[in-house]
């Protein structure tokens, strides 16, 4: 994980890349939820046990996503959010500060998941990691697609030779994750090949 934010500095240029590393070390870490939890009031002595555990386990996880962080920045801009109260507070700064490349990267990805089609006599497997990376980058650069809305996108990016599985999708009102449709249309190219 080290490695990761060793070679993945935040520099003003990479900050979508840098996000998306730091994602992962702070979720193999297990201290991402402090990022999505609000800061907890620390309770008093009479607050029942379970609650001041919770309480001192997010700020004990929280200086762990701090000092990943802030380890993960240039020394310039570890100078400037060390004193932040939070790893909250410190993200909260950083999309100020390039949150503006954070949304010409989310228009590139949606341009680029809507207009993505796939060309008749390629692997529906290639297609398919093509628009999956596209849907996790905007997963990261906080767009969320609904599951259904990301199939309908990948259904309606497939070529002719798809229409009988689109239209058996949409007839049995069927629904999957897109690693099920992976599979699914992997099996049907499969039986198209061998037709």
């Amino acid at each position: 994980m080290a490695r990761i934010l060793e070679d993945n500095k935040l520099t003003s240029p990479n900050y979508v890349d840098w996000k998306r590393n730091l994602t992962l070390v702070l979720t193999a870490a297990k201290v991402h939820w402090v990022l999505t939890t609000e800061v907890p009031e620390l309770p008093g002595p009479e607050a029942p046990q379970d609650v001041r555990d919770r309480a001192t386990k997010w700020h004990e996880d929280d200086q762990m996503a701090k000092c990943y962080i802030l380890w993960s920045m240039s020394n310039v801009s570890q100078q400037q959010h060390v004193g932040m109260a939070s790893s909250m507070d410190i993200m909260h700064n950083l999309r100020e500060m390039f949150g503006q490349q954070n949304r010409s990267s989310r228009q590139i990805a949606i341009k680029g998941l809507i207009s993505t089609k796939m060309v008749e006599g390629t692997l529906v497997r290639d297609h398919m990691l093509k628009m999956m990376g596209y849907v996790n980058e905007l997963e990261v650069l906080g767009a969320m697609l609904d599951g259904e809305s990301q199939v309908d996108m990948v259904l309606a990016s497939l070529p002719l030779s798809f229409n009988d599985f689109v239209m058996n999708y949409h007839k049995n009102k069927l629904s999957m994750t897109l690693t099920e449709l992976l599979n699914h249309l992997q099996s049907t190219e499969d039986l198209q090949k061998k037709e």
